[in-house]
């Protein structure tokens, strides 16, 4: 029996891909989405071409708008909620707008399924950047990496919550407010706390979805600039891979219901991001890359890789794509779609 599933931000890059695979499988799906990233567009037009204009519900609409979602969410089995600000630096230049976005955003559309009389799964991007910067973990470092010296692993689910930006606040209020309409309101509730979620119709820009960008940047001549030492640690995740998690935690929303979850590549996943990243590319393109150089950023971590144990013992779930396979496949990817680009 195919289940029906709202996809807010469901033109976006995970949103294009998780709508892709249910289609595939014969699920019903409504995209909400405002179409503002410039990517989104493309997006849809990728997804009405290749399964039917008819096959796809699209509402237009924000986040913001609580009765237009709360509308768009009845009749609604799983909501996977994507949409949202995406971007530190944004959030710091306009920190309202970051907030309505995330924090209201989150909001309207929990309240959206409480009020749909049909206690729908609701999926929860969330972000590795409510933990903060982390500054208490002790670091240690190598001749192209930072690494933490305690946590083997990785961060866990228990590391203190402590937002750091506009962007980190916004995203964890969602990300607590989610969790606690589990325990308030039996809503059957998962947050997944996404690392570098990285794949193919991945528009990436300097202030978001980095690895993408470096790829579309390295391909096209376009000028990258490295912040901070370009040794910052990131545990990396194959989009497919994420959107298995999503379907674990629909299958095994029994044991998922109320949970947390970090979701990345793990401490196997991980890379720096220009110390190791950069002679992965120059490999790929076959020739060298000049970067120029600035400042750390507000809120960039020298090190996030998480520990993923707790997805892989209770979701039966864990990454299949390699780093380095990964890269290749994106890196494939914009060559043979630079006309997008």
């Amino acid at each position: 029996m195919p289940r029906n599933y709202l996809v807010t931000g469901g033109a976006g890059f995970i949103g294009s891909n998780y709508v892709a695979r249910l289609l595939q499988r014969g699920e019903k799906v409504t995209i909400y989405d405002n179409l503002s990233r410039a990517g989104a567009p493309r997006n849809l037009e990728w997804l009405k071409r290749n399964y039917g204009e008819k096959s796809i519900d699209v509402i237009v609409g924000d986040v913001r708008d609580a009765s237009l979602i709360a509308e768009s969410a009845k009749g609604s089995d799983v909501i996977v909620h994507l949409a949202g600000q995406v971007a530190v630096t944004t959030s710091v230049t306009d920190p309202r707008d970051d907030f309505e976005a995330n924090a209201l955003g989150t909001f309207n559309v929990l309240e959206a399924a409480r009020l749909s009389g049909r206690n729908p799964i609701f999926i929860y991007a969330s972000t590795n950047k409510v933990y903060g910067g982390m500054e208490e973990v002790e670091l240690f470092e190598e001749k192209t990496r930072w690494r933490y010296k305690d946590l083997v692993e990785g961060c866990p689910e228990t590391q203190p919550l402590d937002f750091h930006s506009p962007y980190g606040c916004s995203k964890g209020t969602g990300d607590q407010y989610v969790r606690d309409y589990a325990r308030i309101y039996g809503l059957p509730s998962v947050v997944f706390r996404q690392s570098c979620i990285y794949g193919t119709r991945q528009f990436g820009v300097e202030d978001q979805g980095w690895v993408a960008w470096f790829v579309i940047a390295a391909v096209t001549g376009r000028p990258i600039t490295i912040y901070g030492d370009g040794k910052q640690v990131r545990d990396v995740l194959w989009v497919e891979d994420l959107m298995s998690a999503y379907d674990a935690a629909v299958e095994k929303i029994d044991t998922a219901r109320g949970q947390v979850y970090n979701m990345g590549g793990g401490p196997r996943n991980v890379m720096s991001v220009w110390a190791e990243f950069g002679p992965m590319l120059e490999k790929l393109l076959g020739e060298t890359i000049e970067v120029a150089r600035g400042d750390w950023r507000p809120g960039d971590q020298r090190v996030f890789y998480a520990d993923i144990s707790k997805a892989e013992k209770e979701l039966g779930w864990k990454p299949k794509v390699a780093v380095e396979e990964g890269v290749k496949k994106l890196f494939d990817w914009v060559k043979a779609n630079k006309e997008l680009f």
